[in-house]
């Protein structure tokens, strides 16, 4: 009822356009025609395909004007004022004659209060035009909205199956309406009616599947990425301190209910030295508390176009706020938002839009910024307050790295009691988890190679033809070290 209260408030004000995003076509067109019923003006619709059509009386569709200048002129030579509903419009907006026509039309208001309606995907008026025009928003459905359509196309496969009933989960409606809320009618209901006709049974397991099919739905711009592989804590080798931290926080986030005095956690910066193990921690996060991942990569963010690059981070960051309960990852978010004014300002701008978002955002999304070089983060990113807190990712300890060793050698199928953790923790000092399991790895085919079974000759003879980063990056890491001793938080 708002919509058509609000759009019949628009209509009545004076304002010369109106502009809708919105993939709903039908919908919208729609509701004019209920909002029309109670004004006294001629209400139109035109397509490239169809033509000009007056909907408010039973009339054929003029199809001779089907081009936007006979449109635009003929509506500025009209003198009875009307609604002219313009579908796919916006790649007409770049020939200057069809701006000046819309210009004069705008500026012949006061004597003739057309309006012109844009209904697209995406409608970006010129500079000229702006001025006249105000954007429209669909409303989204609520959860009484979300339930009856839930409803109703479970009544409809009945009917197509000699009504047989939905099975549907103990306390999985609830979750079926998380997992589609803040998507549009129409995407709630077909992604409903597919999980329905699946096999007629709505199940735990299809929330997963509409999870992924919203994400699609809401990332048209491809800048997020939606992360399926979520590790479990079991891989990440030590972090004790982290995964505490992370355990006390896990049902107030996760749950709708709020404790007295706490807000939802917002996030936590992860730093330290390359390989320790801060990405498999990010997608561990989420993998625990049971909400998507979302790695929001800056490489794809940027765009040559003056303001695109600050347009693509506003529209990922609305993403995961629909997305919502979600783990958000920024990977090595210092080349993003790096220092410097080698980029026309673009970082500042980044920075500027990602702070004023994290300050002001209030569904249930969970930062996890990693980063390896501190010195190129700037300073209003790490005061206190931006996140909850800030980890430093160290070299794996003796007991750690013994850790590490048995995973790995697990995940690929070796029995870790026929390998002395313990001496090849001692054998591998200021080695990184990635070091470690790339010489497992490298080991293991070196074993294979020639036949023989893995051992741990074979590690240690690996281990000792590598050079650790911790021997290579020497001066870097112990600055590193130095400057995170008093600034941050242990994550071991």
């Amino acid at each position: 009822m708002m919509d058509l209260n609000d759009l019949e408030v628009l209509l009545k004000s004076s304002v010369p356009m109106i502009r809708i995003e919105s993939r709903e076509e039908n919908r919208i067109i729609g509701l004019f025609e209920r909002v029309i019923t109670r004004l006294t003006r001629p209400f139109y619709r035109w397509s490239v395909t169809e033509g000009l059509k007056r909907m408010d009386v039973d009339k054929p569709a003029q199809l001779h004007n089907n081009k936007p200048l006979e449109l635009l002129t003929q509506i500025k030579m009209t003198r009875h004022a009307g609604v002219y509903l313009l579908l796919d419009f916006h790649p007409f907006l770049e020939e200057p004659v069809n701006i000046r026509l819309l210009k004069d039309i705008a500026q012949q208001h006061v004597d003739v209060p057309h309006t012109l309606v844009f209904i697209s995907h995406e409608v970006n008026l010129p500079a000229e035009l702006d001025h006249y025009c105000v954007p429209y928003e669909m409303a989204l459905p609520g959860v009484g909205k979300i339930e009856e359509i839930i409803r109703k196309e479970a009544r409809a496969w009945s009917r197509l199956n000699q009504d047989l009933r939905i099975v549907v989960e103990k306390d999985l409606l609830q979750q079926l309406i998380n997992s589609v809320s803040g998507l549009p009618v129409d995407d709630v209901s077909r992604l409903i009616r597919s999980a329905i006709r699946n096999d007629g049974v709505l199940t735990h397991s299809d929330l997963s599947e509409i999870t992924q099919a919203k994400f699609k739905l809401l990332n048209l711009s491809g800048v997020l990425s939606f992360e399926y592989d979520m590790a479990e804590f079991a891989e990440v080798g030590g972090l004790i301190n982290l995964k505490k931290w992370l355990a006390m926080r896990k049902e107030i986030f996760t749950t709708s209910e709020s404790a007295p005095g706490l807000d939802p956690p917002k996030g936590m910066l992860l730093l330290g030295v390359q390989g320790c193990g801060k990405s498999l921690a990010a997608k561990a996060v989420a993998g625990n508390w049971g909400v998507p991942l979302l790695r929001l990569d800056f490489g794809t963010l940027y765009n040559k176009y003056h303001g695109e690059t600050e347009k693509n981070l506003r529209e990922s960051l609305k993403t995961a706020e629909v997305m919502a309960p979600c783990v958000l990852w920024i990977d090595e978010i210092e080349k993003g938002i790096s220092l410097g004014d080698n980029d026309g300002g673009v970082s500042r701008r980044i920075l500027g839009t990602l702070l004023t978002w994290m300050a002001e955002k209030k569904q249930n999304v969970f930062i996890v910024a990693t980063a390896n070089d501190i010195h190129a983060l700037p300073p209003e990113l790490l005061r206190k307050g931006r996140f909850d807190e800030i980890f430093f990712v160290d070299l794996p300890d003796a007991e750690t790295r013994e850790l590490i060793f048995r995973i790995h050698l697990e995940k690929r199928a070796q029995d870790p009691k026929k390998f002395n953790l313990k001496s090849l923790a001692e054998k591998s000092p200021g080695f990184s988890g990635s070091e470690i399991e790339q010489a497992v790895v490298s080991s293991l085919y070196r074993a294979y190679a020639g036949k023989e079974n893995l051992s741990d000759t074979e590690i240690i003879r690996e281990l000792k033809m590598t050079k650790p980063l911790s021997v290579v990056m020497a001066e870097q890491i112990a600055a590193l070290r130095e400057w995170a001793s008093d600034r941050t938080v242990r994550a071991n």
